[in-house]
């Protein structure tokens, strides 16, 4: 951006003189204003701004050292002032100095004397303006390691100062997860296709509150203790919709619209429970993983609101019936077929002796749950919880448990016990080898994990996390490396077109496969091939 330059003097040749003396917009200056009077000049600066000022010392109504003095006094402009003097006195510069003047030249002018001063105010600015982004980039670092620190509830009063005194925090707000669903199309791509829907899924969160008043610091994009590392998350104040009018759930709606933008997966919102202070916002965050355990066990909802679904019957008691489900947990981890089918009916019998409303049933069930999800985790570390979730949203009709069909929970119980046989057995030293296999002599098809999965009989999502713990990359990079490893060999062992070994190794694009090539090679098939040859 070019800085922005007033001239004042009362002699118009002089004006007219110093507009042409140099390039002015070649020095990345621009003249928007001539005055000539020191009057004019500060009539001008109280509603515009200026960068630089160059005024000559001796004008009718307001010289040019009085201009000087009156701006600093008062503080209307802080722009680079150079005065232009026919008095070679040092009392007349000693006071331009006073009054942080930039430079004092004599007349007549000279070019070279003008531009030195020119370029010394652009260099001079350019360092105070690095100087001043380093420290908004230093301030945005602090800020959001600060709030990391308050979220995660181990902080220290000074970071906790610094957040109230640099956002807005009036009432209430609570901490919110911005989840990408559909685990399996995740697991179907690279690591690289992944982290970039993450940046997107930020990118669009960052817009949406700047959008609602440069608010870009409330998203949260590093949690790194965080149990689904793909996850966004931000802080919603209540401000933030009271200002538009609207109520919070009006609010969510439409920011979900915005984070779905450009987003080829799902996304649905975790709303974390209200809090009264940013030094509660850890309350608000653990009840947003705790809502996470909670959810995603039926049909995939847009936002779910912590108090809507973790909710205590209004009598304030909380029947559990954790001794019957605690006999079923051990029955399921014991495969014993026979006491799967005595501990539900032991449950259904318990439950038929009390009222019992549908939101307690959900809590019954909901701890049902939450412990098989736990459950699995024991038998094979490698499996994330979130995998296990997904699993579970295969498998389970959310309604017929709701609605207490104990026939229904014992099939899934079963097929769950089965489950767990089959994690304990380690399936991934087995299947891995088949998957390897399965590279080797077909990966010019279309292989997908969950096709292998369906092959092989393992859960596709699971398949992805064992593959990638064994190799460390995820199955689509794995397949695109063996595939680009294939294609060199070809070039260096037969004389084809570039083309023809791209179809042979699975790439019908031949564009897409050259720059598959030069990401893993370095280089083009042909410079390869030429160098290598």
């Amino acid at each position: 951006m070019k800085m922005k330059v007033m001239l004042v003097d009362d002699e118009p040749v002089i004006l007219q003189g110093l507009s042409v003396l140099i390039d002015w917009e070649a020095e990345g200056y621009e003249i928007v204003q001539m005055c000539a009077n020191g009057k004019d000049a500060l009539t001008y600066l109280e509603t515009h701004p200026v960068d630089l000022i160059i005024a000559d010392i001796k004008m009718p109504v307001m010289s040019g050292l009085e201009l000087l003095k009156t701006i600093r006094e008062q503080k209307i402009s802080d722009a680079y002032f150079i005065i232009l003097s026919g008095y070679n006195d040092f009392h007349y510069a000693q006071s331009a100095i006073r009054y942080s003047c930039m430079d004092y030249i004599l007349k007549p002018v000279q070019k070279n004397w003008l531009l030195e001063s020119l370029r010394n105010a652009a260099s001079d600015r350019a360092r105070s303006n690095q100087h001043a982004e380093d420290a908004r980039k230093m301030r945005q670092a602090y800020l959001a390691q600060s709030l990391v620190a308050l979220i995660r509830g181990k902080y220290t009063e000074n970071q906790l100062q610094f957040v109230l005194e640099n956002m807005e925090l009036t009432g209430g707000l609570r901490y919110v997860h911005i989840c990408m669903g559909n685990i399996a199309m995740l697991e179907e791509m690279t690591d690289q296709e992944v982290a970039d829907l993450r940046e997107r899924l930020a990118e669009n969160c960052e817009r949406f509150l700047f959008l609602c008043g440069g608010m870009k610091e409330y998203c949260i994009r590093d949690i790194t203790d965080c149990e689904e590392e793909n996850e966004v998350g931000f802080l919603c104040c209540d401000h933030m919709f009271l200002d538009r009018k609207e109520t919070m759930e009006e609010f969510m709606e439409e920011m979900l619209g915005e984070l779905s933008k450009n987003m080829e997966i799902p996304v649905f919102l975790l709303v974390g429970k209200r809090v009264e202070s940013i030094s509660r916002i850890s309350t608000s965050y653990a009840s947003a993983c705790t809502l996470r355990h909670f959810v995603r066990f039926g049909t995939l909802q847009k936002i779910y609101y912590y108090e809507e679904e973790i909710q205590i019957p209004e009598s304030g008691a909380f029947f559990l019936c954790k001794d019957h489900l605690d006999r079923l947990l051990q029955a399921i981890e014991q495969n014993d077929r026979s006491a799967i089918y005595k501990s539900v009916d032991e449950f259904y019998d318990e439950m038929s002796k009390a009222v019992f409303s549908e939101k307690m049933i959900s809590m019954n069930t909901n701890y049902l749950l939450f412990q098989l999800l736990h459950l699995a985790t024991r038998q094979d570390e490698t499996v994330r919880q979130d995998e296990i979730m997904f699993y579970m949203n295969e498998h389970i009709s959310e309604t017929e448990l709701s609605k207490g069909n104990r026939a229904y929970l014992r099939k899934f119980a079963c097929e769950y016990a089965e489950y767990l046989v089959q994690l304990r057995q380690n399936v991934s030293f087995g299947v891995l080898a088949k998957v390897e296999k399965e590279i080797c002599e077909h990966y010019a098809e279309n292989l997908t994990l969950r096709e292998l999965g369906q092959k092989y009989y393992v859960n596709s999502s699971y398949l992805g996390q064992i593959f990638r713990k064994q190799y460390g990359q995820s199955f689509k990079d794995y397949l695109s490396n063996y595939r680009v490893c294939k294609a060199a060999e070809l070039l260096l062992k037969t004389d084809k077109k570039i083309s023809q070994i791209a179809e042979e190794v699975g790439y019908l694009d031949t564009d897409y496969f050259v720059n598959k090539f030069i990401e893993r090679k370095g280089c083009t098939p042909s410079k390869y091939r030429k160098n290598r040859g």
